[in-house]
C-alpha cells in the first residue's frame, strides 16, 4: 500500500542543487581553491553546516576557522544562495513532477516535502506549487541531516501515515540510507550509480504514474 509520499526538494523537484554548488564554488574560490562539481555531489541532501564542513576539507582548511566563522560563512553562502533563487519561476520545476503530483492528491495519496533546506518554502512559493503539498518538513522543523531519518519520520508523523506506506523520492544517497532507515520504500531519482539501494530508480518524472510507482516498489 502506497498512501503517501515524501519529496526532498533539491534535484527532485526542482534543479536547486546548481544554484547551492554554484554558491560554495564561489566561497570556495573566494578562500583560494576550485571545488569541482565533482566534490559538489557529496554536499546533496545534507544540512548546510555539514556541506560547508565537506567544502572546506576539500581546501583542506577543516581546522582553519571557529564555530563562530563557520556560521558567518554559511549565512554568507546562503545569501549567495538566495540570490539565485529569488530568481526562480515555475518553469524551473522538473518535467513531469507536477503532473505527477496533482496525480497523487487526484487519487488521495498525501503528498509531503521532506527537505533539509530551510529556503524550501521559498522555492516552493517561487515555483507556485505549495499548494500540492499537504505537509512541509524542511530545516526549520529538524535538527539532524539525512543520513539520519529525522526528516522523513517527522514528514510521516504529520501526514498521519505509516512509515511502512510511505515512498521517499531522493536523488542522493543519504537520502535513500535515510528513507531505509525510516523503514520507508524509496525511489532513486535521476539514474546515479550512487543510488542502487533505493528500491527503484527513477530517471524522470515524464510519463510516471502511481501505477508505475506501485509496480516498481511492490513487494520490494
Amino acid at each position: 500500500m502506497i498512501s503517501c509520499c515524501i519529496f526532498d526538494l533539491d534535484g527532485v523537484i526542482v534543479d536547486t542543487a546548481k544554484y547551492h554548488y554554484q554558491a560554495w564554488a564561489e566561497m570556495a574560490r573566494a578562500l583560494g581553491f576550485e571545488f569541482t562539481p565533482e566534490q559538489g555531489e557529496a554536499t546533496k541532501g545534507v544540512s548546510r553546516m555539514a556541506s560547508l564542513e565537506i567544502v572546506l576539507r576539500a581546501g583542506g582548511m577543516e581546522n582553519r576557522f571557529s564555530a563562530g566563522q563557520k556560521e558567518r560563512m554559511a549565512a554568507e553562502k546562503n545569501e549567495r544562495y538566495l540570490s539565485f533563487v529569488r530568481q526562480m519561476t515555475a518553469d524551473e520545476v522538473l518535467p513531469g513532477v507536477r503532473t505527477f503530483l496533482e496525480e497523487l492528491r487526484a487519487r488521495g495519496v498525501k503528498v509531503v516535502l521532506g527537505s533539509a533546506s530551510k529556503n524550501a518554502g521559498v522555492i516552493l512559493d517561487r515555483c507556485g506549487i505549495r499548494p500540492l503539498f499537504d505537509v512541509v518538513v524542511d530545516g526549520t522543523l529538524v535538527t539532524k541531516a539525512k543520513p539520519d531519518p529525522e526528516v522523513f519520520a517527522k514528514g510521516a508523523e504529520l501526514a498521519g501515515e505509516r512509515p511502512a506506506d510511505c515512498v521517499v523520492f531522493e536523488d542522493a544517497a543519504a537520502g535513500i540510507e535515510a528513507a531505509t532507515r525510516a523503514g520507508m520504500r524509496s525511489v532513486g531519482v535521476g539514474g546515479s550509480p550512487t543510488l542502487s539501494a533505493a528500491t527503484m530508480q527513477l530517471r524522470t518524472f515524464e510519463g510516471f504514474t502511481l501505477e508505475k510507482l506501485a509496480a516498481g516498489v511492490d513487494g520490494k
